[in-house]
């Protein structure tokens, strides 16, 4: 849409500065002293609040809420960023708190990636190269170093870091302020300095409809894997005579790429 017809909509406060060629459908709102850079695209029905940057390449899906402050799409905080034009895509209805920070990836042809339907709080901050899923949570002042990925449905609570390069597994719940230097298991309770895998993720899991089979198969998997006192490679080979439940078999997978070289290695239980 023309950045004219822009400025003439009354869904575009007209203290806003937006480049001429960035791409906004003309059902987005933007607030206040926002200022939107030429590479944006974003998508129907997203509102972007007052004081808002958004820079780079950077692709913003539907229905996205985007709160007063955030920066996003802005150079990474990373030495090695030598001034390519890398990208940040975040999907559709996503709410962006207050002061988030998202930072677009190092190197040409890469991405930081949000998918859909997630919630990041106020002051957390997405590194260079990060992979969010879906129906994730990330509570305030949550900072995700370079290369983090979340699985879907994870939780994140507040005032906490993430190492780079660690992943957090699906339906994960990572209690504040810990300190997450090492993969979080799908499906696990984790928290502590040093971090620790404390219990199966019970809430979520019911939260989430697991039926009693499912849990009870979980339950066995955690017992295996964290009560057994076995070597953790031996407990990775018996989860299979468990059970071929999709769920174990997610978090076999996880725990056996996650001792893979090049990755940090799943945090161990308490």
């Amino acid at each position: 849409m023309p950045l004219g017809e822009l400025i003439l909509s009354a869904l575009i406060h007209p203290t806003a500065v937006i480049n001429n060629n960035a791409q906004l459908h003309p059902t987005v709102r933007v607030e206040p002293y926002a200022v939107i850079g030429s590479q944006v695209s974003i998508g129907a029905n997203t509102i972007v609040g007052s004081h808002a940057i958004i820079d780079g390449l950077t692709e913003i899906g539907r229905d996205n809420q985007i709160f007063p402050g955030a920066a996003i799409g802005l150079e990474p905080q990373d030495l090695k960023y030598k001034g390519a034009n890398s990208r940040v895509i975040i999907g559709d209805r996503n709410r962006l708190r207050e002061y988030v920070t998202i930072n677009r990836a190092t190197d040409e042809g890469e991405a930081t990636t949000i998918g859909d339907d997630n919630l990041l709080m106020a002051y957390s901050h997405v590194g260079h190269n990060c992979v969010i899923a879906n129906e994730v949570i990330i509570a305030n002042s949550v900072a995700l170093a370079g290369h983090v990925h979340v699985e879907s449905m994870a939780i994140i609570s507040g005032v906490l870091g993430v190492h780079q390069f660690v992943h957090i597994g699906q339906m994960a719940m990572v209690g504040g302020m810990s300190r997450i230097n090492r993969d979080v298991p799908p499906y696990m309770t984790v928290e502590g300095n040093p971090a620790k895998v404390r219990s199966l993720n019970l809430t979520g899991l019911k939260r989430r409809g697991f039926s009693t089979t499912e849990i009870r198969e979980l339950k066995k998997a955690f017992r295996l894997l964290y009560l057994q006192h076995i070597p953790l490679k031996d407990a990775i080979v018996q989860l299979d005579m468990l059970s071929d439940n999709k769920h174990i078999l997610h978090l076999q997978k996880f725990i056996q790429l996650s001792l893979a070289n090049g990755r940090r290695g799943p945090i161990s239980g308490k």
